[in-house]
């Protein structure tokens, strides 16, 4: 049930991402025109112009359309000349370039540069507006484009429309990948300083998942372009940023998954671990290698932080999903719940990456940080359910330390009980016997008149009512039990019937008994009749006139079960609850002591016993004892 669950809020959010306002569904304002084509012409080192007027008039210009852009360059080209002929332009009009590819910028109209820009990093995409008016209907708007990277030219998405509309779509395009990015890392700084309240055990998961969450927010703000439009000047630290965060990332996860699945096998995800390590402390170095001696090795760099640490990306997920695999062969709840977070991620991540390399790298990535919003919820649910079920164990170990401190408590009485009932068993009961023997004797020597009162028998009465007392006593305190014998419940039962019937025919009541003779349990046989005897004679006592006593017995899941049943008086709940105390007893003349001992003799013999009772309609006793056929012939039987 929880499974489902939590499959369907995967499934709601599933559902929800693609109604959420990402940058790559994101539509400029009613435009009133969009550049459906431009013409590209590529430089070499050797064919470049030194001014716009030049390019205008050289040839080998390509015709480019909107629906398939060209931004991979050939080779030993590292710029390249934009020609875009302009529509009619209205009053107070601008176009938006939603892709442009390249390091340096610069934007022509009527042979003088309106818009420049450069950048000493790799970060390659650009959005580009430039206010038009009506009088620039009709001209060609030239860009110069230069770049190191693979990508040079415009990509899709050249809008003209109302300036002030246009630039608050530019201001906000790439926003909300701030917005995202900067709520993870908030996030991660909380979980770290509540982490101080937690336990030793719980802290390892929490700091994993913390170095999980504050990465992916450092991903999400170093990969948006925002940052680069607004703030290009520290372009650099936006992609050491998004590096340090790669390489937090790709180890963290897979401690957190270590933590929640182990090793694996052979322990391949701890080998598997190390080495990311180890790359990732590479990784750095090469970058604060490289930034200090002014990109010198950028190329070599370039296949450190995006080739190989792509490969080990995807061996990486690829190892998990394996492991996952295995989990879910068993059924493991959390390797499900971590699946399907995985697997958002990894459909989004492949579709993207399919439309991006189908679209001449044209397409920017966006919908991958929806995959790693579902990831990371994957993983905050995983960590819930093991705080949850660590709560669980905790309330668990709670009740079972408190019936051991019970037992605990119950057995020192219980040693301190043997140890004063041993004590009057020696020091009272002899001196009673003595007592009781001159009392005896002084009776035979005196003659009582019939008429008159025998206070010597009433005294020795008094007297044999004690040592009663006292006998019971010890043997609540310590039960006799080194006899054990495997035995017939419906003897015994036919034992205790010819005892007990002439005390309830005096009280008007009446004895069905149905035990079958099948049923064996093992204890001592006076013991156990001594309990039964008390019990039964219980009910007789509160038949209160005539009634019936029913007995029955059957064997139930391993175990022989007898119910001792009465129409009776009843109890209410009160008295119910203190069935068994010591000199509790609801009878004028009880003292206790006999259902006391009785559920001592139940308990050393292994049983149970249980009382239900209904004030006017009766009480019903149910006992129960292990089958002796289910018990092993060499078990040692603790009496």
């Amino acid at each position: 049930m929880k499974l489902k669950v939590v499959l369907g809020l995967f499934f709601i959010i599933a559902c929800l991402v693609p109604m959420l306002p990402t940058a790559a569904q994101a539509a400029p304002v009613t435009g009133d025109a969009a550049i459906s084509s431009w013409q590209l012409r590529w430089e070499t080192d050797g064919d470049r112009f030194a001014s716009p007027d030049e390019a205008m008039r050289a040839s080998g210009w390509q015709d480019i359309r909107a629906s398939a852009p060209v931004v991979s360059k050939p080779e030993r080209v590292e710029s390249a000349w934009v020609r875009i002929k302009l529509p009619e332009i209205g009053k107070n009009q601008g176009a938006f370039f939603r892709s442009i590819y390249a390091q340096n910028i610069t934007v022509y109209l009527n042979g003088e540069a309106v818009f420049h820009s450069e950048r000493k990093h790799w970060f390659d995409l650009n959005r580009v507006l430039i206010p038009l008016e009506n009088h620039d209907s009709g001209r060609e708007l030239l860009l110069h484009l230069e770049s190191d990277t693979d990508r040079l030219g415009l990509g899709r998405g050249i809008h003209i429309s109302n300036y002030q509309d246009l630039m608050r779509l530019y201001a906000k395009y790439d926003l909300l990948d701030i917005i995202l990015g900067s709520a993870f890392i908030f996030v991660a700084f909380v979980m770290l300083i509540c982490s101080v309240f937690l336990d030793r055990n719980q802290l390892k998961l929490w700091l994993a998942l913390c170095f999980i969450i504050l990465p992916i927010g450092g991903l999400l703000i170093g990969y948006s372009p925002f940052l680069y439009t607004f703030y290009g000047s520290y372009g650099f630290v936006y992609q050491g940023l998004f590096d340090l965060s790669l390489y937090t990332f790709l180890p963290a996860l897979l401690v957190f998954f270590e933590y929640l699945f182990g090793s694996g096998y052979r322990g391949i995800v701890k080998h598997f671990r190390r080495f990311q390590i180890g790359y990732s402390v590479f990784g750095l170095v090469m970058l604060i290698v490289n930034r200090a001696l002014h990109n010198e090795f950028q190329s070599f760099y370039f296949f450190v932080s995006v080739t190989a640490a792509g490969c080990l990306m995807l061996a990486e997920f690829i190892l998990i999903l394996v492991i996952l695999g295995r989990q879910l062969w068993r059924r493991n709840i959390d390797s499900i719940i971590l699946s399907v977070g995985l697997a958002i991620f990894a459909i989004i991540g492949s579709a993207e990456l399919v439309k991006f390399y189908a679209s001449s790298q044209t397409y920017d990535l966006s919908w991958w940080k929806w995959g790693l919003v579902a990831f990371v919820l994957s993983l905050i649910v995983l960590l819930g359910r093991r705080f949850a079920h660590q709560h669980k164990l905790i309330l668990t170990y709670s009740r079972d330390l408190e019936i051991y401190n019970s037992e605990l408590q119950r057995s020192e009485k219980m040693e301190i009980i043997s140890q004063l009932a041993a004590s009057v068993a020696h020091e009272v009961r002899n001196p009673l016997q003595v007592t009781r023997g001159l009392l005896q004797i002084l009776e035979s020597r005196h003659q009582i008149e019939r008429s008159g009162e025998n206070y010597y028998k009433l005294a020795i009465d008094e007297l044999d009512r004690a040592s009663t007392i006292i006998t019971d006593f010890l043997t609540f305190a310590k039960p006799q039990m080194e006899q054990v014998h495997e035995l017939n419940l419906a003897e015994e039962f036919k034992h205790v019937e010819g005892i007990i019937v002439p005390l309830a025919n005096l009280h008007g009541g009446r004895l069905e008994m149905n035990v079958p003779r099948s049923l064996r349990i093992l204890g001592n046989s006076s013991k156990l009749k001594q309990a039964l005897i008390n019990i039964i004679k219980n009910s007789i006592e509160a038949l209160e006139g005539a009634g019936v006593v029913k007995i029955w017995a059957y064997e139930e899941r391993e175990q022989v079960v007898i119910h001792i049943s009465d129409s009776g008086a009843g109890m209410d709940e009160r008295v119910l609850e203190r069935l068994g105390e010591p000199y509790f007893s609801n009878k004028t003349k009880g003292t206790g002591l006999g259902l006391m001992v009785t559920f001592r003799i139940i308990e050393v013999m292994q049983g149970t016993i249980k009382f239900t009772s209904q004030k006017g309609i009766g009480t019903e006793a149910m006992i129960r004892f292990p089958a002796a056929r289910f018990v092993e012939t060499n078990a040692k039987v603790s009496m």
